[in-house]
């Protein structure tokens, strides 16, 4: 049995995200297609905006890939010889030279990025990142939830550098990859180099030369960071060796998460080059790394590693102002508009339902802050304060309040630097 199948119902991502209204699946859709209700949606683009904020900060360069491809460019990278069962059939169009895949991965169009334009040294390195969604053909008794479906999208970046520049690039990727673990509060970890099996050497395309040179990068790397780490031999990608980076989550299961991967192949079956300081035509090395893998399955990790109670600053609804009755509703919505004005995600429950159902509601639904007013508050400009597994706060001024909201949102921020 999977170890993810055998999670108990209470913490499971498939029943915690119906009952938060993240996702759904539909039989008329198909099966290992999610589809992303509005308060999934905004958990999502929180983690994309998250990453793209460390991404432009580290000279990352957002670009944007179709969802299908031409076979001819899965042929030319060498995924379709070995991965064409795994991907869906071919689309044909009235033409018959016309042979189209949905796209099952983004590298080979990010080959073509590059190769639009010449290039000098002094251009590099070229960090392209998208987040991009692909399609794989699993069989269904594979599929499981976020963490095994048919169609996913991949936090995916390429960098194309110098083989001079390789290994400070890969230096900074694990950084990174180290960054983006703590600020999601995966604290324990473990770090695996995977290599060629030295007994089926026609599994990989590309030279020795090649290979060799990539495989001492990575544990030179390894040894100049003192990083901790096992060699597995059989694991690496049919293009390149790589690091892997495994999460331990609070239920103790171990998740492969974070990949960096260094590919001298790609370049050359795409023909990638750029201008040296002798004017000469020169190969870029390609370093391939996703941290979160895919959104759907980093998504599902932590909905089951926090039991559903996320970061405050991941969080869709951040807090809900529950008036005792409708005569407090104009002064929630001062407040309401007070807290819009820091981007604090809020709403007002207006339902005519008795406070204490209200908030019963409300720790169900894992809504990490409950502001409750009532003519006390109203009366001394005041916000009586909740917070979801701890109970009542206090009663607070209003600024005392948005601020202390406000301090925990940014903790992550405050606490922890990019390096």
């Amino acid at each position: 049995m999977d170890k993810d199948k055998s999670v108990p119902i209470l913490i499971d991502h498939r029943k915690i995200g119906k009952k938060l209204k993240f996702f759904v699946f539909s039989d008329r859709v198909g099966t290992g297609l999610p589809l992303w209700l509005p308060r999934g949606t905004i958990f999502r683009k929180n983690l994309e905006e998250f990453l793209n904020n460390v991404q432009n900060k580290s000279g990352y360069e957002m670009v944007v890939t179709p969802h299908i491809g031409h076979k001819k460019l899965y042929v030319m990278s060498g995924h379709w010889s070995k991965y064409g069962k795994d991907h869906f059939k071919p689309i044909h169009t009235s033409r018959k030279e016309e042979e189209f895949l949905l796209k099952p991965m983004n590298c080979p169009h990010h080959c073509e990025i590059y190769r639009s334009q010449e290039w000098s040294y002094r251009d590099l390195p070229k960090r392209f990142s998208e987040f991009g969604t692909v399609y794989r053909y699993e069989q269904s008794g594979e599929l499981h939830g976020l963490t095994r479906v048919r169609c996913f999208t991949q936090d995916d970046a390429h960098i194309f550098c110098t083989y001079d520049q390789l290994l400070e690039e890969f230096k900074k990727v694990i950084n990174l990859v180290f960054y983006v673990f703590r600020s999601l509060g995966f604290l324990t970890y473990t770090i695996r180099i995977s290599l060629r099996d030295p007994k089926k050497i026609d599994d990989y395309i590309g030279s020795e030369k090649n290979w060799d040179k990539a495989e001492k990068a990575i544990l030179q790397v390894v040894k100049e960071e003192k990083i901790n780490a096992s060699i597995h031999y059989g694991d690496a990608a049919f293009y390149g060796p790589k690091l892997d980076f495994i999460i331990k989550d609070s239920l103790g299961r171990d998740w492969q998460l974070g990949t960096i991967q260094v590919d001298y192949n790609l370049p050359e079956r795409f023909d990638l080059y750029y201008k040296g300081k002798n004017n000469d035509k020169c190969r870029p090395v390609m370093i391939h790394r996703a941290p979160f893998g895919s959104l759907e399955r980093i998504i599902a990790i932590m909905i089951e590693h926090t039991k559903g109670n996320l970061p405050l600053w991941l969080v869709p609804d951040q807090a809900v102002i529950l008036p005792v009755s409708e005569k407090y509703i104009v002064y929630a919505k001062k407040i309401l508009n007070l807290m819009h004005n820091y981007n604090i995600r809020v709403f007002i429950d207006k339902r005519n339902e008795k406070i204490n159902k209200k908030i019963r509601d409300s720790e169900e639904n894992k809504i990490p802050y409950m502001i409750i007013l009532g003519s006390k508050e109203e009366k001394n400009e005041m916000m009586s304060l909740r917070r979801h597994g701890y109970g009542h706060l206090g009663i607070f001024s209003i600024s005392y309040g948005i601020e202390s909201i406000l301090n925990e949102i940014n903790f992550k921020t405050k606490t922890i630097k990019l390096l």
